[in-house]
């Protein structure tokens, strides 16, 4: 006998393809496992918190770029009918942890540290989504790992999605040993969804004019100055040079005009620099302009990294980014550590215009 479908259920599974037809396409076969799971998530979450004897089981939801991720988890999140729910990307949801647990006179005890910032985070919120959940900085290890036993062990349902299977977050082999408890957990606790598959749904979808809007008006631009001239971009003067504050740290600008900052390519992704420091950014001006871009094939391991995040943070809060010098993307190296996000940054870096 098939088990009753609750109202629920039915009602996020029709909210699914309706979305889909929207947008010009149908669920794919990939991604029927994630609508399944997903709208028997919503029945539960539907139900008063007092009837369960244990929470939902959290989502893990991985596959290539452009195979509907961020679709699907946003999809649900639209679909789910309570307003005890928040959305962040993992970024900025990160970085706003980080501050909260070292913010001077906070409690440094580990656990309780981050138990409180969380309650600031995410108060009374029930169902908690990330998008594009990642973990590549060792530093930041030991934080991720502790926020994720804290909120697998709190009555929070977390969904997250991740270019990564969970045996791929940190990738370096220097450190994943540090993170294969917290790997051990996001196995155990979650169930982990594969939607990979053949169908790319950046070429699907119909194109959206009110999304990012500043980011597609960005720029790929050769280093030759008779074309930033004619595009209304004088290469910075030497005395035009200075500190701009990003997050904990000041960062040497080659210029600061209005609400335009320009960077070295050596100076934001060569130097210790984070995500934090481009969110910083980010929030204060609404034009990025980076120059002496080499291909990432000369570029450090470590550099290529920081561009990709910078290329991330630029598209997901939608500010204009201007890159000069060499096309980044030519002769990438093989470097499997990298391998996914570049794939995610040729997908943004494609949006932008490009003028020989």
């Amino acid at each position: 006998m098939s088990r009753p479908v609750p109202q629920h259920e039915q009602a996020m599974r029709r909210h699914f393809h309706q979305a889909a037809a929207r947008s010009g396409f149908s669920v794919a076969p990939t991604q029927e496992a994630a609508v399944e799971r997903l709208a028997r998530l919503a029945a539960e979450l539907a139900r008063p918190a007092w009837t369960f004897p244990r929470p939902p089981r959290d989502l893990y939801v991985w596959g290539p770029v452009g195979r509907g991720k961020s679709w699907l988890v946003d999809t649900f999140y639209e679909g789910l009918p309570t307003a005890r729910k928040r959305r962040l990307h993992f970024h900025d949801f990160f970085r706003r942890l980080h501050d909260g647990v070292n913010r001077p006179g906070s409690r440094h005890d580990g656990q309780s540290a981050v138990d409180g910032a969380l309650d600031e985070l995410i108060g009374d919120s029930r169902v908690l989504v990330f998008d594009e959940f990642h973990a590549h900085d060792a530093g930041d290890a030991m934080l991720i790992a502790r926020l994720f036993r804290t909120l697998l062990h709190r009555r929070i349902t977390l969904v997250t999605t991740s270019n990564y299977p969970p045996a791929g977050l940190m990738p370096d082999p220097l450190y994943h040993h540090l993170f294969e408890p917290t790997i051990e957990l996001i196995e155990e606790r979650m169930d982990v969804l594969d939607v990979t598959g053949p169908v790319d749904f950046r070429r699907l979808a119909a194109p959206r004019p009110e999304a990012r809007r500043r980011f597609v008006t960005g720029l790929c631009l050769p280093p030759e100055g008779t074309v930033l001239e004619a595009l209304g971009l004088t290469v910075p003067a030497p005395a035009e040079a200075t500190a701009v504050q990003a997050h904990l740290r000041e960062l040497p600008a080659r210029a600061v005009r209005r609400n335009l900052v320009w960077f070295a390519f050596d100076a934001l992704c060569e130097a210790a620099t984070g995500v934090p420091d481009y969110l910083a950014l980010a929030e204060r001006f609404g034009t990025l302009v980076l120059d002496g871009v080499p291909p990432l094939a000369e570029a450090s391991t470590d550099g290529r990294q920081r561009f990709a995040n910078v290329v991330d943070v630029a598209c997901d809060r939608d500010i204009r980014l201007v890159l000069i010098g060499a096309d980044p993307l030519t002769a990438l190296p093989a470097d499997q550590a990298l391998t996914r996000d570049l794939d995610r940054t040729a997908s943004r870096l494609a949006m932008l215009q490009r003028t020989n």
